[in-house]
């Protein structure tokens, strides 16, 4: 970014708007970008205390009668030395007219010279009249380097010494993601905590990761106690996983493999999509966000949906690797192609930016993406190069209803040699894996209410009272096996699986 930025001074570029929360760190970035060019001078501008020439203490540099935005960009305008303009949070005045007014003025003013004002806050808000003209830039986060200068500070205030290169490597991956604030924040936090900052309080900087996503609002952090052999059945669905459980590791890059991008799981509802993804990242060793579209829109004003993606995105990349999990992103997108009638394209333009960032992105987070509605997904979502893989989960075999049996009736009881699995694998053709679990859960209340142990007839008694939804929907579990035949992965066993779509 600080590149970027330096060539686009260079090209005197009039206005830039830098998007970031890190203030200080930003300033210092920019005037070491002025050092570089001893001529060019830098001022910034702030609400409550006007224009004033960065590094200069006491007041000395604070130009008298700038305090306004109006009166502050016209100061800009007067200039006539090579300088930079930083004005910190302008955005809460983007909706005026004389400031818009006063920006395209000192646009076409600078054109020419070597002075360019940048906009710095930690929201972009871009009023329609400036779109043409400026250019927005993320500032990015601390890299490992600048967290390494944190972490050797507090390491020599606290006087610790015999850390490993290893477990110095730990904290500072831990603490990708955090503003140099945060980071020194969490350090003191370990210290203080352990009495001495070592590798092993890795947890506590994580934790701090949390309270990041959980400030976001839209993201949620999961943490899952369930392993993917809780899963029962998608035997080629965890085969693929578990080939690629190493393939955000240096190693797989030297190897000259590719970083995973995501994939997407259609299928019947309560065929286990949804556990899939959570126990993938447990599989993995990386965090779990969920991104909740329904937070992503926001009525309250222009662009706010859009800016709520792009911010739930860009915090998911600053705590990659990861996964990102979007559970029946159908409902999310399915109306992203009429959108312009319903809610003036907002819908549209979220879909077009996430297709751009599944298309474009280079950071290690992948994407978990679950439907049951196949047709209501947009043709541009399917196409190649989204997803790494597209996997079909239809209802469960004999064999795999058999398993799920196994699995929560051993959750429940530890002796299960008294039930005839079989049989119960039988008797609930057609069913869904949430459908044998509620049937199950039935037949134990049934029992409980009457103060005994559950038993085999009680269970085949919970599922022949319940209509499975293979019976109520049976159309639309058709059509869905009719798309994915030629479409999909199949989840389970191959040869089994696409035998079953035959029906």
């Amino acid at each position: 970014m600080r590149e970027e930025l330096s060539v686009l001074i260079q090209a005197q570029y009039p206005l830039i708007y830098l998007v970031t929360f890190e203030e200080e760190r930003a300033e210092r970035a920019i005037a070491a970008l002025c050092q570089q060019r001893p001529q060019q001078r830098m001022y910034t501008w702030t609400m409550t205390h006007g224009m004033s020439e960065y590094g200069k203490e006491n007041g000395a540099g604070q130009q008298n009668n700038t305090v306004s935005p109006q009166a502050a960009i016209n100061w800009t305008i007067r200039q006539k030395e090579p300088s930079l303009f930083v004005f910190k949070d302008l955005h809460p005045f983007k909706d005026s007219p004389e400031v818009t007014r006063s920006l395209r003025d000192a646009i076409e003013s600078f054109r020419g010279t070597q002075k360019t004002i940048i906009l710095m806050s930690p929201v972009q808000e871009v009023p329609i009249e400036l779109e043409k003209e400026v250019i927005v830039l993320d500032f990015t986060l601390p890299n490992m380097s600048e967290l390494n200068q944190v972490l050797s500070a507090e390491l020599d205030r606290s006087k610790t010494t015999g850390i490993t290169t290893e477990g110095r490597e730990k904290l500072l991956k831990a603490a990708l993601g955090l503003t140099r604030d945060e980071a020194e924040k969490v350090f003191r936090k370990s210290r203080v905590m352990a009495g001495q900052l070592t590798e092993n309080e890795v947890n506590i900087v994580l934790s701090e990761k949390k309270q990041l996503i959980r400030r976001n609002g839209i993201l949620d952090y999961i943490e899952e106690d369930e392993t993917i052999d809780s899963v029962g059945g998608l035997e080629e669905l965890k085969h693929w996983l578990k080939q690629r459980s190493n393939a955000f590791t240096e190693r797989a890059r030297e190897y000259g493999l590719p970083q995973p991008k995501g994939m997407l799981i259609l299928g019947v509802p309560g065929c286990g999509k949804s556990l899939i993804a959570k126990t993938t990242a447990r599989l993995w060793g990386l965090p779990l966000l969920r991104l909740d579209m329904g937070r992503v829109y926001d009525g309250s004003m222009v662009g706010r949906s859009e800016a709520n993606l792009r911010g739930a995105l860009r915090t998911a990349e600053s705590i990659s690797p990861a996964v990102l999990f979007i559970d029946e992103i159908d409902k999310a997108f399915a109306g992203s192609a009429g959108s312009a009638d319903s809610d003036g394209g907002t819908s549209s333009r979220i879909f077009g930016s996430f297709l751009t960032w599944m298309q474009e992105k280079t950071s290690p987070v992948f994407v978990i993406a679950t439907a049951n509605r196949v047709e209501r997904l947009p043709s541009e979502f399917l196409r190649k190069g989204r997803f790494d893989e597209i996997f079909f989960v239809d209802l469960p075999n004999e064999e795999e209803r058999k398993e799920i049996f196994q699995i929560h009736l051993g959750k429940r009881r530890s002796n299960t040699e008294r039930f005839d699995f079989d049989q119960l694998s039988k008797v609930c053709e057609g069913f869904s894996g949430a459908e044998i679990e509620q049937g199950l859960i039935s037949a134990m209340y049934e029992a409980f209410a009457q103060g005994r142990e559950f038993t085999q007839l009680d269970i085949i008694a919970a599922i022949r009272a319940t209509m499975p939804l293979s019976k109520t929907m049976s159309e639309q579990v058709t059509a869905l096996r009719d798309w994915a035949r030629q479409r999909a992965r199949p989840a389970a066993s191959s040869v089994a699986e696409y035998q079953r779509m035959e029906f």
